[in-house]
């Protein structure tokens, strides 16, 4: 895990001793699971914290007729279930788009692990506002951004937070949503992403396809998503400049 970038990085920073504390627990238990099938279901009883190695994730609500929205994404880097020591069981699932590897971190150990480090403690509760922020931000696209603007938001989001733990080349990323990906998590049908994301390649926006996604003039990805990254609160240690 030495390789590792943690998103954490991106509120504080973290020493040698805060980095070793983790990678010590991450060591204990390294689960693996298959894509598309889900590492926790809704209903579950929180048992552990799970910190993203390889492989992406995402999180998502299904409904009782087989419709499922996506609600978020995790990527290589991420701690996801900080927060739900205290609650009785998960109000939603979270499932392997790709094979995926993470690291389960037991709850008491990581109680202690807070108590350690003040650290960490403050880098996981700007961690915990950052997600919420983004949820704001996905309602908000959904609910009033165009088709396109959705997307276009969607692939800005996702670049910044890839480059912020240096999983981008240049322009270019590995991205292995697929168009039914995209769909649930903007809330369009997939023959609507289709078309969508071919007017973006006419206009030169991006290239998509092949498990990459390029974008050749980010800043101009931005203007048309109408997108602020503010809300990611990127830059305050160690990610991306402000």
């Amino acid at each position: 895990m030495g390789a590792l970038k943690l998103s954490l990085e991106a509120f504080a920073e973290l020493s040698s001793q805060d980095r070793t504390l983790i990678e010590r627990l991450a060591g204990k238990s390294v689960r693996e699971v298959a894509p598309r099938r889900d590492l926790v279901r809704e209903g579950d009883r929180p048992r552990a914290v799970a910190l993203m190695l390889e492989g992406w994730a995402c999180r998502y609500k299904q409904f009782p007729d087989g419709r499922r929205q996506i609600v978020g994404f995790h990527i290589p880097g991420d701690l996801c279930d900080s927060g739900l020591s205290i609650v009785r069981e998960m109000d939603h699932s979270i499932g392997a788009v790709t094979r995926l590897s993470y690291a389960e971190i037991g709850l008491a150990d990581f109680e202690a692990l807070i108590a350690q480090s003040p650290v960490v403690a403050r880098a996981l509760r700007w961690n915990e506002l950052v997600n919420a922020a983004i949820a704001r931000e996905w309602v908000a696209n959904v609910g009033q951004r165009s088709a396109y603007e959705r997307l276009a938001h969607l692939f800005c989001e996702l670049f910044l937070r890839l480059k912020a733990v240096g999983l981008t080349d240049g322009e270019s990323c590995y991205f292995p949503l697929t168009q039914m990906d995209l769909a649930s998590a903007v809330g369009l049908t997939s023959v609507h992403v289709n078309r969508t994301l071919q007017e973006m390649r006419r206009d030169g926006l991006l290239t998509f396809g092949f498990k990459r996604l390029v974008i050749p003039d980010l800043e101009a990805l931005k203007r048309v998503a109408m997108f602020n990254a503010n809300y990611l609160h990127l830059g305050m240690s160690g990610g991306l400049p402000d």
